[in-house]
């Protein structure tokens, strides 16, 4: 089996979501008695989120691949981020880091494409859905033929901040999913969407299809499965005990 590394704290719940997944994977794929190799490198959200909001995508670049590092340090031979935002630079990260990484946004675009969907409402950070930095999310969906919308101004604002102020700390409230949802049918009454990506790994703490009015690509479940792929590879099941 390949060893996993990932950067958690980006948030934490998110982190706690990709554990549990990415275990639940492997022994759905090779038996109950089998749990990854996987080691965590802990970051901060907070941290991400002063490095976007000051612009100094350089030093984002930096944080993040000291994290990768450590991974590797540590025996991982593939890895990931575990949050969306600081896929804003992936490309730099892929160039710097010692192991392979897999993207979430390329997992997400293939499950889209794969369900033969149109077009996308993204939910995400402020810093995933800004038009000044969005391009890392939009641009790989654009190229495969799927179109990106957005919310308007105040929602991505109001977005933001009901993910940094509460999902974040793990706070989920009926009020806040109740916003979301409305978010998303507001735009699907306007623009005639498809699916919602849930483009912030902790919105399917308060959204998923039973309460959404379009299907949902729940980001985490979608990366976590291409994850526990690099990590199972060809390794055959074990015979049951």
């Amino acid at each position: 089996m390949t060893k996993l590394g990932i950067i958690g704290g980006t948030g934490p719940e998110s982190t706690l979501l990709y554990y549990r997944a990415i275990c639940e994977g492997v022994q759905a794929r090779l038996g109950d008695d089998v749990l990854p190799q996987l080691t965590v490198e802990s970051l901060s959200v907070f941290e991400v989120f002063r490095y976007c909001s000051a612009g100094d995508f350089d030093g984002l670049t930096a944080y993040l691949s000291e994290g990768f590092e450590s991974l590797a340090a540590a025996g991982a031979q593939v890895a990931s981020l575990t949050a969306i935002t600081p896929h804003i630079v992936f490309d730099r990260l892929v160039e710097a880091s010692p192991v392979p990484l897999v993207s979430a946004v390329d997992a997400v675009r293939d499950e889209a494409v794969a369900r033969g969907t149109g077009k996308v409402l993204l939910l995400g950070t402020g810093f995933t859905m800004s038009p000044e930095t969005n391009g890392f999310f939009t641009r790989p969906f654009a190229e495969a033929g799927v179109e990106v919308v957005l919310p308007d101004a105040a929602e991505i604002e109001e977005v933001q901040h009901r993910i940094a102020t509460e999902l974040e700390l793990g706070v989920v409230t009926d009020e806040t999913r109740d916003r979301f949802v409305g978010i998303i049918d507001r735009v699907h009454r306007a623009e005639g969407i498809d699916q919602v990506v849930l483009g912030c790994t902790e919105l399917p703490m308060v959204l998923n299809d039973s309460v959404s009015p379009v299907p949902c690509l729940d980001t985490v479940a979608i990366h976590t499965r291409a994850l526990v792929d690099a990590a199972v590879g060809d390794t055959e099941p074990r015979p049951g005990i």
